[in-house]
């Protein structure tokens, strides 16, 4: 897929999560990490958004999602910050700080560094956090460069939004 088509399927999907998230009365959320705050960014892109999305933080760091997402030390120490542990702690503690219906969050290794033989550079965990529970998955992308890792993320986390919705 070709850049072009993956921004627009991006765009496609955030408008088609606005619009739904907005007929069903829900309020939406993302905290995010290696992604930056490009979730975010694809939904709030989207003319009339505020209506459905309330909010967005970047947790970049192990403090900061520790700080605004309420993910426990002990998460990080024993999983790490790139793991299925920890993205359900960051979905469903900022779901509940916040008081949104859906929260997703987005942990992962985008490169060029930092992945190792069992966290690869291209891994992303994933999470979804409703009134029903917290759900989770990962990505194995592969080493295909940082941008393209972020925005195929970008394109995964919407994904989540779009089936719980």
């Amino acid at each position: 897929m070709g850049e072009d088509a993956l921004d627009r399927e991006i765009a496609a999907l955030a408008a088609g999560i606005i619009a739904r998230a907005t007929r069903s009365g829900q309020y939406l959320g993302s905290v995010e990490s290696c992604t930056g705050g490009l979730v975010a960014a694809a939904l709030t892109d989207i003319p009339g958004s505020s209506a459905a999305f309330d909010r967005g933080i970047v947790t970049y760091s192990n403090i900061a999602k520790q700080e605004m997402a309420g993910v426990s030390a002990e998460i990080i120490a024993a999983h790490g910050a790139v793991s299925e542990a920890c993205a359900r702690a960051m979905a469903a503690g900022f779901r509940g700080r916040a008081g949104l219906d859906l929260v997703v969050s987005v942990t992962g290794i985008a490169g060029p560094g930092g992945g190792s033989p069992d966290k690869p550079v291209g891994l992303v965990w994933f999470a979804c956090a409703s009134r029903d529970g917290v759900s989770a998955l990962a990505e194995h992308f592969g080493d295909q460069g940082r941008a393209l890792i972020r925005r195929l993320a970008v394109r995964r986390a919407l994904s989540l939004f779009e089936a719980r919705l």
